[in-house]
């Protein structure tokens, strides 16, 4: 089978996000660039995870054209392949439905991080409502993910992460979870109260340099 590698590390990461409850039924996709290829490996359409095995993994290249797979692949293909397009540092990207990233993608403003470990991905931005699989929303959230951001909240839809690895990838998706559930409790409670941005540079220096060694 060929690009078995990423084909597992994609299906290894839906069947994480399914268990962690990031992703219900089959919404949600994932993808994987290939270290040495420009082709992607992504999660197919409307296909359960649980069960699936590699090479169910649909194959595309980086402008989305479907090369191999026994299933059809994710409609989000344009705006997982746009971003890998852009972002040369990007290899893995993650879409869900997460709930709490959801809820808070109608407010408006930034996600800001609640803890240290939330700074690594924050400001979070958020993308208006454009109708999913176009090649608008592929356009938004390259956009709203920059030069160097980790992820983005889609309104009326979810979230979108990305990272150098797919370890990466699903630790954005993670800990945007998290900021988006904490901000959420912190703000019915009435006592919402972000880091500090001071302290937001200071973790993202120190975390930046951890990485680095």
């Amino acid at each position: 089978m060929k690009y078995e590698t990423i084909r597992k590390q994609v299906l290894e990461a839906i069947l994480d996000a399914v268990e962690q409850g990031l992703i219900k039924g089959t919404s949600g996709n994932i993808a994987m660039r290939d270290e040495t290829e420009d082709v992607v490996a992504i999660t197919p359409s409307g296909i359960p995870y649980k069960g699936m095995q590699p090479e169910d993994i649909a194959i595309v290249d980086l402008n989305g054209k479907w090369l191999e797979g026994n299933y059809k692949p994710s409609s989000e293909v344009p705006m997982h392949t746009a971003v890998m397009r852009a972002r040369p540092d990007v290899r893995a990207t993650v879409h869900t439905h997460g709930m709490f990233a959801t809820i808070m993608a109608m407010g408006e403003g930034e996600l800001l991080p609640v803890t240290p470990p939330q700074c690594e991905f924050a400001p979070v931005r958020k993308v208006p409502f454009t109708m999913p699989g176009s090649n608008e929303v592929a356009e938004r959230v390259v956009e709203a993910l920059g030069k160097d951001g980790r992820s983005v909240l889609m309104k009326n839809h979810g979230m979108f992460c990305c990272g150098k690895d797919m370890k990466a990838a699903m630790a954005a998706t993670i800990y945007t979870e998290e900021m988006a559930t904490t901000a959420y409790y912190a703000n019915v409670l009435g006592n919402f109260e972000p880091m500090p941005e001071d302290g937001v540079r200071k973790m993202k220096e120190l975390i930046a340099a951890d990485q680095a060694v």
